[in-house]
This record gives C-alpha cells, structure tokens and sequence, in this order.
C-alpha cells in the first residue's frame, strides 16, 4: 500500500477520536421539560467564548474528516 494511504489513514482516525472527544465536551441544549416540547430556556439563549471556541474546533475536525474520508475514497484499492 502506498505511503500516502497510510498517512491519510492516520490522520483520519486522529479526526475521528478528537471529533468524538469534541462533541462529546458539549453541553446537553434541553435540560427541562419545556425544552422537549420546543420552548427555549434562559440558560440557553447566551453562548460563552469557550462554548464558541468548542464549535468551531469541532466544525473544523468535522470538515477535515469528510475531507480525509473523500481522499480515502478516491485513492484507496485494496488488494
């Protein structure tokens, strides 16, 4: 197999463990029972910087794992 297939193996299953991580720190949105049937609660409504910082790491794994899930498809044959 080609070196390359291996370094983009790798890669993909460091997205794939740091995604897993990633969305498992977010906080749960519907914590009462007015958020099943749709309502917005207070606590909710504001977002923290780090909450921002969270989104856009896991956006950011997100999107280099599809990424890395595309070249596999494109570039790998097994023999």
């Amino acid at each position: 197999m080609n070196p390359i297939i291996y370094l983009i193996v790798a890669v993909h299953v460091v997205l794939a463990l740091g995604l897993i991580v990633f969305v498992l720190l977010h906080s749960g949105k519907g914590t009462g029972l007015s958020s099943m049937f749709g309502g917005i609660s207070s606590a909710a409504s504001g977002t923290s910087i780090i909450e921002k910082n969270l989104d856009r790491i896991t956006i950011f794994l997100a999107v280099g794992w599809a990424i890395t899930s595309v070249l596999l498809m494109m570039f790998y044959r097994p023999v």
